[in-house]
């Protein structure tokens, strides 16, 4: 949900800033052709991976590439956020946010390091401010969601 969420802004900014794909080839990365270095990071990440265990992975998978890492991304990040909330005595909604600016940051730290982001101090304010807050719906989101399932635990 969160991820879906953090998505839906993505795509509100892009058909705003004049972008005219409708929501499922904008989310499938369908235009994507290849895993250069215009291809969405999620894919370059993959398709780093996929080279790192000898796997040749065809230009024609950089759409779902792209989407099988972004979406394991968001889970995984959903997994450190909901042992957080476990863990620490912070509220639910607390540890989603916390959650998603980790993310922001650790996202720009592992990208830069891997040559796939430049640094941070390269990117302007509005850049860094459109990605943190997209983060923030993230985390919010997922703050959220913990919040629910607390609920139905008792908790």
């Amino acid at each position: 949900m969160a991820t879906a969420m953090m998505d839906l802004l993505w795509y509100r900014r892009y058909r705003a800033d004049g972008g005219d794909d409708d929501l499922r080839t904008w989310e499938f990365s369908s235009s994507a052709t290849d895993f250069g270095d215009d291809a969405p990071a999620p894919s370059q990440v993959g398709q780093r991976l996929a080279s790192l265990a000898g796997v040749a992975l065809p230009a024609s998978t950089v759409g779902v590439t792209n989407n099988v890492v972004h979406w394991l991304t968001g889970i995984g990040w959903g997994k450190v956020a909901g042992l957080a909330a476990r863990a620490l005595p912070v509220p639910a909604l607390g540890a989603g946010v916390a959650t998603g600016v980790t993310a922001f940051g650790t996202s720009y730290a592992v990208l830069g390091a891997a040559g796939i982001y430049e640094p941070i101090t390269s990117y302007d304010r509005t850049t860094l401010w459109k990605d943190l807050s997209a983060h923030l719906v993230f985390g919010t989101a997922l703050g959220a969601a913990l919040t629910v399932a607390n609920l139905f635990r008792g908790r």
